[in-house]
């Protein structure tokens, strides 16, 4: 894949590939990025694999702009939009490995029906834990 044109626009990345394809992933799934002045995101270098931005030592593969979901959704939103939950000790409390959860959140695995509802469940449990303080 050939890129021609980076863009920002909607809290989003977009791309224009060598064969008129645009692409898009949102910026969610990059928080240095998202955060990222306007003059940061315009120094980048394009690489054989993605884009670097050195200044704010963030990477992006070309691939991941294919990948069936550019926009975050789930147990993949919830997390990257309320970036104060812990993914660390939620895992903890439900049992399971860090590494997994983190998969689910960045969105390069999908956890089953039960298991999002367990990750959901032990999310709410905590606001209410946190409710009644």
């Amino acid at each position: 894949m050939i890129v021609r044109e980076i863009w920002f626009a909607d809290d989003r990345i977009y791309i224009e590939t060598d064969d008129g394809h645009t692409l898009w992933q949102s910026l969610l799934y990059y928080q240095r990025l998202k955060n990222a002045t306007d003059k940061e995101r315009t120094i980048f270098e394009l690489g054989a694999f993605g884009i670097h931005w050195d200044y704010i030592d963030e990477d992006i593969s070309y691939e991941s702009f294919e990948y069936p979901n550019p926009e975050p959704v789930g147990i993949s939103k919830i997390f990257l939009t309320h970036t104060e939950l812990n993914a660390s000790a939620i895992a903890r409390r439900l049992g399971m490995k860090q590494s997994l959860l983190t998969q689910y959140i960045n969105g390069t695995m999908k956890p089953s029906k039960i298991c999002e509802t367990q990750i959901v469940d032990v999310i709410k449990q905590i606001g209410q834990e946190l409710a009644s303080v």
